[in-house]
């Protein structure tokens, strides 16, 4: 039996839903930074989550920075059984699943928890979930093997912008680690935080980017959940199913022979 701390602020996309206008770009700088450190130990243990969505990102007090990544159900050691077929399972919530493994083309790597991560990333910057105004079908999955990427809005600060882009690239080995993104991530939050004497650095390139943001995002009408008013499609297909579908299709431009001969 495992039994895990009790989250006092539940499932993060529920938290973000309801209080995203009141999360301030050190919080979000440091629980992505966080989370990040997080998976970058898992990763140094030779280990794939293989199922990162907000559903697993637990708030055991936000306002403390504190979170947590639970079920491990789908957890791999890398290296062991390459032979075993169950590898190329491929289940989860497909928007946040990587476009080579949503293909069938790759075994699941270090590098799509880092793309799901990402996705995860960009809901806790922007406050709304990925492709939310889409339907959640075999046509949303097979752009997504095709290169389509969630929209970013404009005023996100460009250092941020390029980090997600980064992590999201089709080309696996474009992706940064979780050590690379983890370093990279502590020097904006470093380099943001103000409450640390001496430690704001105000001619910091993320300083001026984030202060753009924020400048930006006080001209909005102020509410007490996220902005958007886009329609969250509830459409969700299983994801055993939706990759079958996928397969069928002829325009679909990543197949691979294994998948192919089934």
């Amino acid at each position: 039996m495992t039994v895990f701390e009790y989250s006092a602020d539940g499932i993060r996309r529920e938290y973000l839903k309801i209080n995203f206008n009141n999360i301030n770009w050190s919080q979000k700088l440091y629980n992505l930074r966080y989370l990040s450190e997080v998976m970058m130990n898992i990763h140094k243990l030779d280990i794939v989550h293989h199922d990162l969505h907000p559903g697993n990102i637990l708030s055991f007090n936000f306002k403390d920075y504190s979170v947590s990544i639970s079920d491990f159900g789908l957890s791999k050691l890398i290296g062991v059984n390459p032979n075993n077929s169950v590898k190329k399972n491929i289940v989860g919530v497909f928007s946040y699943i990587a476009p080579e493994e949503l293909s069938g083309d790759e075994y699941y790597t270090k590098a799509a928890d880092v793309y799901s991560f990402v996705i995860i990333a960009y809901e806790m910057i922007t406050g709304f979930p990925p492709y939310s105004d889409i339907p959640h079908d075999k046509d949303l999955a097979m752009k997504i093997c095709n290169g389509l990427r969630p929209k970013i809005p404009f005023h996100t600060p460009k250092l941020i912008t390029r980090t997600i882009m980064r992590c999201w690239d089709a080309r696996v080995t474009h992706r940064p680690t979780l050590k690379e993104l983890s370093e990279e991530l502590g020097k904006y939050y470093n380099d943001y935080f103000p409450h640390i004497p001496n430690n704001f650095h105000k001619d910091s390139e993320i300083v001026i980017q984030i202060k753009k943001a924020e400048e930006f995002s006080a001209n909005q009408e102020s509410t007490n959940t996220t902005t958007t008013t886009t329609p969250i499609h509830k459409q969700f297909i299983p994801v055993d199913f939706l990759i079958i579908q996928i397969f069928q299709n002829p325009r679909t431009k990543k197949i691979s022979k294994e998948n192919l001969k089934n």
